[in-house]
């Protein structure tokens, strides 16, 4: 938690007691429906909820803009990024339903009004978004498949709208089909060795109709 309050230093009081919460939140859950390994558990700032906010280094999203998490799992990253950005609106989908009433019941207990939790394929989702962010829940081609024709024609960031993708590891053969991805360096922004592999992807996807 400490290296959260170092990271981001204009944290409301509000966000600074939600973020506080969530190690109780997730013991509470994980000892019911197990959404984060055990030996995980104890690293719960640093594995996940600081690694979602890296997505936070590379893009602070506006007010009523739209991003879209998908295979959420127990709420990562669109729970602390959510916590985050309070005025931005977050979807996130996974296909495996106690996992999403996780993410539903720690929404709730957070009292977070823009997250919005759906046992879904990303396939069969027709909303458009600014964004759709994930943490490595399958490679990049199949990835694009899913989300290609989900993001607005109009980009009000300074990112074009795209994919914001947490992965780690040597990604040259997996993009190599994606000249217009670009790679920020997690370890650029965090000391922890956790960080020194991870990567955020941006992606930008053209409109389609």
């Amino acid at each position: 938690m400490e290296e959260i309050l170092v990271q981001f230093p204009n944290l409301t009081e509000l966000q600074i007691n939600q973020f506080t919460q969530l190690y109780d939140l997730y013991q509470d859950w994980n000892a019911k429906i197990n959404v984060i390994s055990r030996k995980d558990i104890d690293e719960l700032y640093t594995k996940h909820i600081l690694h979602s906010l890296g997505i936070a280094k590379i893009m602070a999203f506006k007010p009523n803009a739209d991003v879209m998490d998908v295979g959420t799992g127990g709420g990562f990253p669109a729970i602390p990024l959510a916590i985050l950005f309070p005025e931005t609106n977050f979807y996130a989908i996974d296909v495996i339903a106690k996992k999403i009433k996780v993410v539903n019941e720690v929404a709730t207990a957070l009292q977070l009004k823009n997250i919005k939790a759906e046992q879904k394929r990303a396939e069969l989702v027709t909303e458009k978004f600014d964004f759709i962010v994930s943490r490595a829940v399958t490679n990049m081609p199949d990835f694009v498949n899913w989300v290609k024709a989900k993001t607005k024609k109009q980009s009000v960031h300074d990112l074009d709208n795209g994919i914001l993708y947490l992965k780690g590891g040597d990604l040259s053969e997996e993009l190599k089909d994606f000249p217009k991805a670009t790679l920020y360096n997690l370890s650029d922004f965090f000391t922890d060795e956790f960080f020194e592999t991870k990567k955020v992807v941006h992606l930008p996807l053209k409109f389609k109709n």
